[in-house]
């Protein structure tokens, strides 16, 4: 929780709704000044038009030319001018004659007094328009002769309209411009706020510098976490996925914005991710990996999308692996202990009965079928690792009521397998075959795993058949699924299996193959081959 400051800066939402109000303010203001200028020089040109029109009107009239000739004009044209002045809405229509002596004013003193102005251009025949300061202030007048029928000009009419008039009538139309301004304003204000406080929200109230640092900290993130994290929208596109949700998934080239259908995953994953309710740790399996999948939809009134997290599991699943069988391996020798026991408890009894020659044979005859059996898996599995689980196995398989024996088929020296096929893979898919096997074969009769291992045109052959009740024909693609169990608890493609995935998994790693098929004793037989890359050693099988 951010505890607000004074120094804080603004949000980014308050910043750019500030200087959108600004520049709404200015382009408002602007508009309004420019708005003002040229209305006040047309109403100028607009006055300058009317005032010549009145006086060409005045100049025109028979009656003004009448009153001229006429001992004392003023006493006609006085009256005259003021009634034009007050029908036409000018400040005043002065005639004059020719030398600029008043005949008519709006100030009766005037009158007889020389017009302020100029008179040379309408003198010479001219009607023109000027702005001057005359004994009513700045105008806007015009200035036209006043023609006789010879064409002498026997006198001047001058009209204006004062400044101060003209102003007036732009400041009323400037009064509605800034009230049409202002509500331009506070429209606009409303709208930038309303548009900002969805902003806000959406940025949380941070302004730019702490989403560029929050930024900063996903990209750090994403790039330093392990884990794979892959965002989907609601379209199940690929929204955002770091480098640990690449690798994880396989994933090469430009994967945002495709679908998730469309990456080329395993089916059972594919549904997983498309899924609208959540997945809490999931197993999934992909080519060379196993996966820990969760997903959690995005909250939201509507479907805006999917989390995804992925954990590889591949390494401790392989220890879970090496776990049971050291498990079994120690239950095995648990009971090998108790029955060495009770085996050496019979010796001292022999002997105690003074029959040491019946000792020393049951010793020595337990002791041949022990040496017996390590001589059989050693003579045909030299190779370490694999002749050790095959005798750890042999004893949990004895324990469970089950006879492992190995094929006379099986030859594999020591030596003989390349080292880009590392022993944990071949644990994993010798020991999930046994395994699954000896459950198959449980409670059968006979009850019996049979293991071959040898090498065949440059390739890995391992067979484990048993006498359980077979795979159905029916499942024979299920089998290998993640989910599906050859286990009579779990016998259909609602199981829990994981074994078989794995070993497929595993052959398919090292470009090998698995096929199941119908064993000679009736139940299944499994094979697995795996390529040889390098020559091997010659002793074996071919």
């Amino acid at each position: 929780m951010r505890i607000p400051s004074l120094s804080r800066p603004r949000s980014l939402a308050g910043q750019l709704f500030a200087m959108q109000a600004v520049l709404i303010a200015v382009v408002v203001a602007g508009y309004a000044f420019f708005t003002y200028v040229s209305d006040r020089r047309q109403a100028e040109e607009a006055a300058g038009r009317q005032a010549a029109a009145v006086a060409r009107a005045v100049a025109d009239s028979p009656s003004v030319r009448d009153a001229i000739r006429t001992p004392d004009p003023t006493a006609a044209l006085q009256p005259y001018a003021l009634r034009v002045m007050r029908d036409t809405g000018v400040d005043f229509v002065t005639i004059m004659d020719p030398r600029g002596i008043r005949w008519t004013h709006p100030s009766a003193h005037e009158i007889g007094q020389r017009f302020l102005g100029h008179t040379e251009r309408a003198l010479r025949g001219e009607t023109f328009t000027e702005t001057y300061t005359g004994t009513l202030g700045p105008s806007v007048r015009a200035v036209t002769p006043v023609g006789d029928a010879d064409g002498r000009i026997v006198g001047l009419v001058s009209a204006g309209i004062r400044v101060e008039a003209i102003s007036e009538r732009v400041r009323g139309q400037l009064t509605a411009l800034l009230g049409v301004a202002a509500g331009a304003l506070a429209l606009g204000a409303i709208g930038t706020y309303v548009i900002n406080a969805r902003l806000r929200r959406h940025t949380h109230g941070m302004n730019a510098a702490e989403l560029s640092r929050m930024h900063d900290y996903h990209q750090a993130a994403l790039h330093a976490v392990r884990e794979g994290l892959l965002m989907l929208d609601g379209q199940f596109r690929v929204a955002l996925i770091n480098d640990g949700g690449r690798g994880l998934l396989g994933a090469s080239g430009e994967v945002v914005g495709r679908s998730v259908a469309d990456l080329g995953l395993p089916a059972p994953l594919t549904g997983a991710l498309l899924a609208s309710e959540p997945r809490v740790d999931e197993v999934h399996l992909t080519n060379d990996r196993v996966l820990v999948v969760n997903t959690s939809p995005v909250s939201g009134g509507e479907r805006r999308g999917t989390v995804v997290t992925l954990r590889d599991v591949t390494e401790l699943q392989s220890l879970m692996g090496e776990l049971d069988s050291e498990r079994g391996f120690t239950q095995a020798l648990r009971s090998q202990a108790h029955e060495a026991a009770n085996r050496l408890h019979t010796v001292v009894s022999l002997i105690e009965l003074g029959r040491s020659q019946e000792a020393v044979e049951f010793a020595t005859a337990e002791l041949e079928l022990a040496q017996a059996l390590t001589d059989q898996v050693v003579a045909a599995v030299s190779e370490p690792v694999l002749a050790a689980l095959l005798l750890g196995k042999t004893a949990q398989a004895n324990e469970r009521g089950v006879e492992l024996e190995v094929s006379q088929d099986s030859r594999l020296d020591d030596g003989v397998l390349p080292e880009d096929l590392p022993s944990r893979d071949l644990v994993t898919i010798l020991g999930n075959l046994i395994d699954n096997a000896v459950d198959a074969a449980q409670g059968s009769v006979p009850a019996r795993v049979t293991v071959a291992a040898y090498t065949e045109d440059g390739e890995l052959v391992l067979r484990v058949s048993d006498t359980g009740s077979g795979v159905d024909p029916a499942w024979a693609d299920l089998v290998f699924q993640r989910g599906f169990s050859t286990k009579p608890a779990a016998s259909g493609p609602g199981g829990r299996g994981l074994g078989l995935a794995l070993v497929r998994q595993a052959a398919h790693r090292h470009d090998g193959s698995l096929t199941v098929t119908e064993a000679a004793a009736g139940g299944a037989e499994f094979e697995v081959r795996l390529p040889l890359r390098t020559a091997p050693v010659p002793g074996g099988t071919s």
